[in-house]
């Protein structure tokens, strides 16, 4: 019988997310040029940068999918975080060139409001990526994928993004036509923030940060486990798309060995049933008042 592979159904949505952007980059940035939209323009750059990334977060999930070896006994899954990590540098460069086209745009003097056909396709196009993100989300919050939440993240910003390019086509139809360089600017602002998010949220997984909420939260569990004394110590780290945990506790001395371990087996147990985390590595002390 075939076993489910979560790492394998989550390139599904990478490949929703790389046919979507482009068909939508190659439509909107000729479009773009066809009704002088600079904002259009720039929303199909933006999209076309995140082929990119897909791309990248699809060979994240490919290499993580490797199993173990013996360099790398832990598997491969941080493959996942490094993709982030280079498609955060990828969304930068692309959101720096929109924003330096943008800003050469307001020294136009002959500046002419483009077609307003223009709003409609941004609108269009902005329902289409928000289906995009409905999907991957909810695939992503299924399979605990941390690169394909970045990923459906990213794209309900590019949702935004259209809506917010829209506003600035129609607003320079309304006898404003700087409003559409201004929409490109802010298109390119939000491709930089973008790229900041998922840069932080990689080193931070990078460094074996972890998110402090949630570690209270897995203490908690533990501590209400029968024949846990003490909580010592207790770490978590994200490994990909799970999170390796490690916690020492004190029981009673008196315990057998065997009672020991079964406290240990409870643990793992309520901490895969509770919070989905099969990676928990428990250490038993003795408590000592």
């Amino acid at each position: 019988m075939e076993t489910h592979d979560p790492l394998k159904e989550g390139e599904k949505g990478a490949w929703v997310s790389i046919v979507a952007y482009i068909l939508l980059a190659a439509f909107k940035i000729g479009m773009g040029y066809t009704t002088g939209s600079e904002a259009l323009t720039a929303d199909g750059i933006n999209n076309s940068t995140d082929i990119i990334v897909s791309l990248a977060v699809l060979m994240g999930l490919r290499i993580s999918r490797k199993p173990p070896d013996r360099d790398h006994p832990y598997g491969h899954r941080r493959a996942e975080t490094i993709a982030s990590l280079v498609a955060s540098f990828i969304m930068a460069a692309a959101g720096i060139q929109v924003v330096l086209q943008a800003c050469r745009g307001f020294f136009v003097t002959d500046r002419q409001a483009p077609d307003l056909l223009a709003a409609w396709i941004a609108l269009g196009c902005a329902a289409v990526m928000w289906g995009v993100y409905l999907y991957n989300s909810r695939l992503a919050k299924r399979l605990n994928s941390q690169s394909l939440t970045a990923a459906a993240y990213d794209n309900r910003s590019d949702a935004l993004v259209s809506v917010g390019a829209a506003v600035g086509i129609i607003g320079s139809r309304f006898g404003y036509p700087i409003l559409d360089a201004a929409a490109a600017l802010a298109v390119g602002l939000v491709i930089c923030k973008t790229a900041w998010d998922v840069f932080i949220d990689a080193a931070h997984a990078l460094t074996d940060g972890f998110d402090d909420k949630k570690l209270k939260v897995f203490q908690q569990t533990v501590r209400q486990t029968p024949g846990v004394e003490r909580i010592k110590d207790i770490r978590a780290r994200v490994h990909g798309s799970s999170v390796l945990l490690d916690v020492v506790v004190e029981v009673s001395a008196e315990l057998s060995v065997g009672e020991s371990h079964e406290i240990s087996d409870e643990i793992e147990k309520r901490m895969l049933e509770e919070h989905q985390i099969g990676n928990v590595h428990v250490h038993i002390e003795p408590y000592v008042e």
